[in-house]
């Protein structure tokens, strides 16, 4: 009983992923203009600042390899909110309540958006990747590097878009849960964004940047752009990326719950 069961959650949790792939697909704009952000700043970013690598905390990094984190998770941030305004629709045309009718898993609808907007993101990714590439990149831990890096953002886009859907079960407003997700924005730049740790002069700058989850995750992917294979900064965003993934599903599936009781 329980292996059928098991069957189909994964059933239905893939049904409603390719739904929610389908409807990002016929909805481009909900991630092209998000893409295109992302590399406007990644060209603004490489070719206004780059001559900062000179400097000795630098110790000789291509600039690209160091800023580049910044735009995959830019890209991240605003992204994120394409999976909850797709579950806005569902909520306001009533199609989310014809779904709470069905004997599918509750947790499987809501995780259907969710793992979407993460794929979306890994293709975004991968495109950035692609013309940084082109650009001149180079990744000291070779292949296997841009395997971790795309591994670390599909964490990173878990625990986003699981953050996006929790917003919108519970606003079941497309305005308020993209909204939502640019509170976040904030921690792009309270954090080692344009230089490394050292070179933070502001002493309230060098805390926040030190409780920001977002440095870990620039640290382990630079680590492998620049670094090569070095364990410790990759635990620890791992370890972030882990612990946020386990709020904002429980966020979304407590969200869920509670728009389950009042339909």
């Amino acid at each position: 009983m329980n292996e059928q069961k098991k069957g189909s959650f994964f059933v239905d949790t893939m049904v409603y992923t390719k739904r929610s792939i389908v409807t990002i697909i016929r909805n481009p704009l909900i991630f092209i203009p998000n893409l295109i952000i992302s590399l406007f700043f990644l060209f603004v970013y490489e070719g206004g600042l780059s001559g900062i690598s000179q400097l000795p905390a630098f110790e000789g990094a291509n600039y690209l390899a160091f800023i580049l984190p910044v735009s995959i998770v830019s890209a991240a941030i605003g992204g994120a909110g394409g999976a909850g305004q797709a579950l806005v629709k569902d909520l306001e045309n009533g199609y989310f309540s014809r779904l709470l009718l069905t004997p599918s898993s509750r947790l499987a609808i809501v995780l259907g958006p969710i793992i979407a907007g993460m794929l979306q993101l890994l293709i975004q990714t991968i495109l950035i990747l692609v013309i940084a590439y082109f650009l001149g990149l180079e990744v000291a831990a070779g292949l296997g590097g841009v395997i971790v890096v795309l591994l670390l953002t599909l964490g990173w886009g878990l625990a986003f878009a699981g953050y996006s859907v929790g917003v919108a079960l519970r606003t079941k407003n497309a305005q308020s849960a993209q909204a939502g997700t640019f509170v976040f924005f904030p921690l792009i730049f309270l954090s080692t964004t344009f230089v490394p740790y050292e070179l933070i002069e502001a002493g309230w700058l060098k805390i926040a940047a030190t409780i920001n989850p977002t440095t870990y995750l620039f640290e382990a992917m630079r680590s492998v752009f620049i670094d090569g294979w070095d364990a410790w900064p990759l635990v620890r965003g791992f370890l972030v990326i882990a612990l946020l993934c386990a709020i904002t599903i429980t966020f979304s599936a407590v969200s869920a719950q509670k728009a389950v009781s009042s339909d």
